[in-house]
């Protein structure tokens, strides 16, 4: 059994048991030589064989045979049968068979075993001291507590096997998302230097490529021009490599399949769960820059991190639309909400690690953009973003 907050509750009642089984053991063993009868070597003997049957339910529990422990709980009831038929002291044995029964015998055989071999207990008493009270009612009674502690152990054992699901699903969980934020940081790292290469070293190249283009234009013949014409297509050359490196870290998702395919196969995949229907409004024929679509794609899942993460949402909704100069992205959720202000008070505090929103905030900041979030508890969150175009340069 995996370990878990309750394996000792297990280990606890296994160990009570076998320390029950072999002390009625021991004691039918003791009255067969305090009180000695015909029979008492028998006795004696056959305890001694079910003590050796039972030790040798460490290794059926291993066994790869199924049928392994049915076959061992078998020549232990019948061992004890034979036991309890030469000395009535056996019948107390019945007790710790009770949960070897509920424990091993699936469904509701197991009661049923329970009652056959109480209805034998109180045969076997009947018979060997007389018809009483107490040899009619001590079998029932302890056949009842056996029945509601061995109810009480699958409940236990039941509660525990899902805790355990439940903590292998969080588990999974959380490394999902850290991989999720990995690969978004790496991401996030290559649309910025993407940027940077296309907004500084691009840029300077094709300055450089158009001056050397006039200055070839003002003089063709004059002195110098094979080298400026050299220059000019060195620097031609410099910059298709540079546009190749920008594309390379482009995702690749957004070049090939635009960011509304993105989106979607972010909702299929990652997002979207039994609890949680992501629902993504984003035609396909949007025409957006590639960085402002790399932008929109890397707030998008941040914003949705934090929804899958701590919203407890049911549905949540992506939409992008633009008109001639603004894109506008807007995402949703009907979850418990969220006090922005206080957020932004324990942010900024220490109190709390959280960097989803800020992490968005700072990369709209830089895009001249603005943020805003619509949120209060048990009301939903709506975050949205807005971007001005600009002509690509």
């Amino acid at each position: 059994m995996t370990h878990t907050a309750l394996t000792p509750v297990f280990v606890g009642l296994r160990t009570g048991l076998h320390v029950v089984f072999v002390a009625l053991t021991v004691l039918v063993i003791v009255r067969a030589i305090v009180a000695p009868t015909p029979s008492s070597l028998a006795v004696i003997v056959l305890c001694l064989i079910l003590l050796a049957t039972y030790a040798l339910g460490g290794l059926v529990a291993h066994s790869a045979f199924r049928g392994a422990g049915y076959l061992w709980l078998l020549a232990l009831s019948l061992e004890w049968i034979v036991l309890v038929w030469l000395i009535p002291e056996a019948a107390y044995l019945v007790f710790p068979l009770f949960f070897l029964y509920l424990h091993l015998l699936p469904g509701w055989w197991g009661p049923l075993a329970v009652l056959a071999a109480t209805a034998l207990a109180i045969v076997a008493l009947g018979l060997h001291g007389g018809w009483t009270v107490g040899g009619i009612v001590g079998p029932l009674v302890g056949a009842g507590v056996a029945i509601l502690i061995g109810l009480g152990y699958r409940s236990l054992a039941r509660e525990s096997q899902e805790r355990e699901q439940l903590m292998d699903e969080l588990i999974a969980t959380r490394d999902q998302l850290a991989e999720t934020e990995h690969e978004s940081g790496v991401l996030a790292e290559r649309a910025r230097l993407a940027r940077e290469i296309h907004d500084t070293v691009a840029q300077g190249l094709s300055s450089i490529q158009m001056l050397l283009h006039a200055a070839e234009r003002e003089a063709p013949d004059g002195a110098g021009t094979e080298y400026i014409r050299l220059a000019r297509e060195t620097a031609a050359s410099n910059l298709a490599d540079t546009r190749r490196f920008i594309r390379e870290l482009t995702p690749s998702a957004l070049v090939d399949q635009g960011i509304g395919a993105a989106l979607r196969r972010l909702a299929e995949t990652q997002w979207s769960s039994d609890s949680l229907q992501v629902h993504v409004r984003v035609s396909d024929a949007i025409d957006l820059p590639i960085d402002v679509q790399t932008a929109l794609l890397r707030i998008a899942q941040g914003a949705m991190a934090n929804v899958v993460q701590h919203a407890d949402a049911r549905s949540a909704t992506i939409t992008i639309d633009r008109d001639a100069d603004t894109v506008r992205l807007t995402i949703s959720d009907d979850g418990r909400g969220f006090d922005p202000a206080a957020v932004a008070i324990a942010r900024a505090s220490g109190a709390s690690d959280s960097f989803g929103l800020t992490a968005a905030r700072e990369r709209v900041d830089q895009l001249g953009g603005t943020l805003t979030i619509d949120a209060e508890p048990g009301r939903g969150a709506i975050v949205t973003v807005e971007l001005k175009l600009e002509a690509d340069g």
